[in-house]
């Protein structure tokens, strides 16, 4: 290890978030096959958005082949934030191999931005004719969360395209009225993309309430 990795290797640890971040920033200039492992490790524990960020940004500069393999690695980790940032990491990387590593049990997850990431990380990486069961899983989780929740869930849902409309038909038969109204404002969103999230929601919750919801077309 050089004295300047060695270097960089602890501002990466430093106590003030900006000496992290030029960190980072130096890291993904200069790509060193030597800072993988210690550039995934740190995106586990970063408590700064932005410096996790530029970790990401980072990593991405890597070759595939050295940073796919230890991303994944982290997907079974205990720590929330490693399998969200690793998730997140390999959206942006976009490599088909990690697809059979996005598990029915990190779509569910319960942490609400494990879940997310893998979501994203989902839409952007299923192969062609596996949207439909993509699109079942995700339908199962309408209904999950806040506001920013299920506006994650129901942008995902939307990216899969057309594909999703059983599922939705599904849902909107759901005994649950979180999940019926969830479905109505995805399908809302499907139809018209550029409407208001907040808004789908509060007709979706209101045609439930009128009990319309196995009605909308």
């Amino acid at each position: 290890m050089t004295q300047d990795t060695n270097s960089l290797l602890q501002a990466l640890a430093h106590g003030d978030a900006s000496v992290r971040l030029r960190a980072a920033m130096a890291a993904g200039t200069t790509p060193d096959p030597g800072l993988v492992e210690p550039l995934v490790e740190r995106c586990a524990i970063e408590p700064e958005f932005f410096v996790r960020d530029m970790l990401t940004w980072a990593l991405i500069r890597q070759p595939a082949d050295l940073t796919v393999p230890r991303l994944l690695v982290q997907l079974r980790s205990e720590r929330a934030q490693a399998r969200s940032q690793a998730l997140h990491t390999l959206s942006k990387i976009g490599d088909p191999r990690a697809w059979p590593s996005i598990t029915r049990e990190l779509l569910t997850d319960a942490d609400d931005e494990v879940a997310r990431a893998a979501w994203r990380t989902a839409v952007a990486l299923v192969p062609e004719g596996e949207e439909s069961g993509l699109a079942a899983v995700l339908a199962g989780q309408l209904g999950r969360g806040g506001r920013e929740t299920q506006l994650s869930l129901s942008r995902a849902l939307v990216a899969l395209g057309e594909v999703i409309q059983p599922a939705l038909r599904a849902a909107k038969e759901a005994a649950e009225p979180g999940v019926r109204a969830h479905a109505i404002a995805t399908e809302r969103l499907l139809r018209d993309p550029e409407a208001g999230f907040a808004f789908a929601i509060e007709e979706a919750k209101r045609v439930v309430a009128l009990g319309g919801a196995g009605r909308e077309e």
